[in-house]
């Protein structure tokens, strides 16, 4: 990914009329900016972020929660339509005299007992398994929100790092062509032995910099990599280039805390018609037997079981679902002020970030004229060749400064689309 290269073109764009490559402003009189060369460590091809985000959700452990999480919800649902409250259950009983008188009496029983719904139950059953329905969809959303927000945080640092090394290149390839051009006018006499020294120096100091820059580029990718199982980097020019973007009709958080607070509300409901265990009905048959040589009897057996609902089952229950449906109406109320400070935040940030890269240009600019002054007044023999090294050191760095404050404006934005809860 080319992420505006022509803010790391520095003073190493091309070479204009005969002059020394490392003299040379960015672009050439009516011309474009001079392409840089493709750096040998950037991957062939890329991803929109969309994408990387669809690959990263398919790894991720939140995937496999959210699913876990609809498939409880859709077994409440097929419980709440069931016809029984509970389990129906298998009764069995049998009783003899064998160890009193032993005259032969004997009595079977078998039955099923069934839970029935009690008056609104059921419905709220069916009403509380719909809101936990919805309830996972919505987490789905926020953890794919902030999955989200991990995958601009990489790829944005990924950026920064591959447009500080293509700067990092140049200037090495800025340096050595210095170098060069020093050495050959010193073997000519034109300058001394100690400016070449001090050539090699500044090309042995961009060197050690530009291994940092590679070792810092390796860890991002790796980093990429873990996130999204992808070797591609991402592109963000189609990040880089949007405009600000529209606020979200919900926020996911905000969604998840509303159906969070509904979900509360369905459970007090059904809490308010279970103030009472299931009654149980039962329908079996029994046999008695009343003593040896007599005819065995059959009759059929229909019972209720019908529990009392005491203020020591109700009030610890009633107290809980009430304590979870105030946490959920004040942790929505907490969350909209919280998304409204971290959406102006954002939006500061961005504005701030815009402001330090036109500053950022401008200085980049500007020093790369002074570079390309200096070196004139050096051809000429009116300036010392180290005032020439120390210029190119302060565009370079100024280039590459750019270059990371425009990777901090793209991440600004991605920001800001993360506080107004929009995906890639």
């Amino acid at each position: 990914m080319r992420l505006s290269v022509w803010l790391s073109a520095g003073v190493v764009a091309g070479s204009l009329a005969g002059a020394p490559v490392w003299a040379q402003p960015a672009t050439s009189p009516g011309g474009p900016p001079a392409a840089p060369p493709s750096p040998a460590y950037e991957p062939a091809g890329s991803i929109t972020l969309r994408a990387a985000l669809d690959a990263a959700w398919q790894r991720a452990v939140a995937a496999r929660e959210s699913q876990g999480q609809r498939r409880r919800a859709e077994a409440d649902r097929t419980a709440a339509g069931s016809f029984w409250a509970a389990p129906p259950s298998l009764e069995l009983s049998h009783r003899n005299d064998r160890l009193q008188s032993n005259a032969g009496r004997r009595e079977t029983e078998i039955g099923v007992a069934v839970p029935l719904w009690l008056p609104g139950q059921k419905a709220a059953r069916a009403g509380t398994a719909d809101a936990a329905a919805t309830q996972a969809l919505a987490a789905e959303q926020v953890a794919r929100l902030r999955l989200a927000g991990e995958l601009r945080e990489a790829a944005w640092q990924l950026a920064a790092l591959q447009a500080e090394a293509a700067q990092a290149d140049m200037q090495i390839q800025a340096l050595k062509q210095l170098a060069d051009d020093v050495e050959r006018r010193v073997v000519a006499g034109d300058l001394a032995r100690a400016d070449a020294l001090a050539a090699q120096a500044e090309l042995l100091a961009a060197s050690a910099l530009q291994s940092d820059v590679r070792q810092r580029l390796q860890a991002a990718r790796a980093r990429w990599t873990l996130l999204t199982g992808l070797a591609a980097a991402p592109d963000m020019s189609v990040e880089a280039l949007e405009g600000a973007p529209a606020p979200a009709a919900s926020h996911p958080e905000l969604q998840l805390a509303n159906q969070s607070t509904e979900l509360a509300r369905k459970r007090v409901e059904l809490m308010r018609h279970s103030r009472r265990d299931a009654p149980e009905l039962t329908v079996g048959v029994r046999q008695d037997v009343p003593g040896r040589a007599e005819a065995s009897q059959g009759s059929l057996v229909v019972g209720l079981r019908l529990p009392f609902g005491t203020d020591d089952r109700n009030r610890p229950l009633e107290a809980a679902a009430l304590s979870e449906l105030d946490v959920a109406e004040t942790h929505e109320l907490r969350l909209r002020e919280r998304l409204d400070s971290d959406i102006a935040a954002a939006r500061e940030a961005k504005r701030s970030a815009k402001a330090q890269l036109d500053a950022e240009t401008a200085r980049a600019r500007l020093l790369r004229e002074r570079a390309s002054l200096i070196d004139k007044s050096l051809r000429a023999g009116e300036t010392p060749l180290p005032d020439l090294l120390r210029a190119l050191a302060a565009a370079a760095q100024a280039d590459s400064a750019a270059a990371r404050q425009t990777a901090a404006l793209g991440l600004a934005r991605a920001r800001l689309q993360q506080a107004l809860g929009l995906l890639p």
